[in-house]
């Protein structure tokens, strides 16, 4: 059946991304475009894969647990199917603000209060989830299923993105789930490409947080 322990590791790396970024956007000077391009692109980023992670649960996982997990299902899915309208409304309005200020780095406070809005309707939302959803899941999902969700996500991430994405959710992961997540890569490319994603978010932080081992938010 399927192993979990990597959405909590999603799930923290999407907690400290989004903690952390409304304080990035009002430490940008206004009017300082050149740094509010590199916070806007990161803010870009996170919502990306925010978007994919959610939209993977809603074709493939909300449906499976609705069809074989009864009442436990019909108790707890609906509540995570608006929790999602929430967050995805959340999503809409900084990815409505981002252009403009990513171009000219004014409005920044418009901008942050509306990533906090999001902050807290994710935040509930994930601890709901790992409350509810995740346990149904190990009994109900395969675990050949359960990869499914992971595949929906990197198929519609730029290829270039990918070890940045990789690299932001390992960094506070337990290295045997990484190494659970990775297990059909083999050696010697599955270290290559650990390294690598390391690397690359270690020079991604350093560019958006000032250093390459921003603050951990823990699971």
């Amino acid at each position: 059946m399927a192993d979990v322990r990597d959405m909590y590791m999603a799930h923290t790396m999407l907690r400290r991304e989004f903690r952390l970024l409304p304080q990035l956007v009002r430490d940008v000077t206004p009017g300082d475009a050149e740094r509010a391009d590199v916070v806007g692109a990161h803010a870009e980023q996170v919502c990306l894969i925010l978007h994919l992670h959610h939209e993977g649960e809603d074709l493939l996982l909300w449906p499976r647990l609705l069809e074989r997990a009864g009442d436990k299902a019909t108790a707890i899915v609906p509540a995570m199917e608006e929790q999602h309208h929430a967050i995805e409304r959340g999503h809409a309005e900084v990815a409505g603000l981002l252009p403009q200020w990513r171009a000219t780095g004014r409005n920044g406070e418009q901008l942050a209060e509306a990533v906090e809005r999001l902050l807290a309707a994710l935040v509930e939302h994930l601890a709901l989830e790992e409350k509810e959803i995740l346990p149904l899941t190990e009994q109900y999902v395969t675990a050949a299923e359960w990869k499914q969700l992971g595949e929906h996500g990197m198929a519609r991430t730029p290829q270039e993105a990918l070890p940045l994405s990789l690299g932001m959710a390992m960094y506070e992961a337990d290295p045997e789930v990484v190494e659970a997540l990775l297990a059909d890569v083999p050696e010697p490319d599955r270290t290559a490409l650990t390294d690598a994603a390391r690397a690359v978010y270690a020079a991604h932080a350093e560019r958006v947080h000032g250093t390459g081992t921003p603050p951990r938010v823990g699971a």
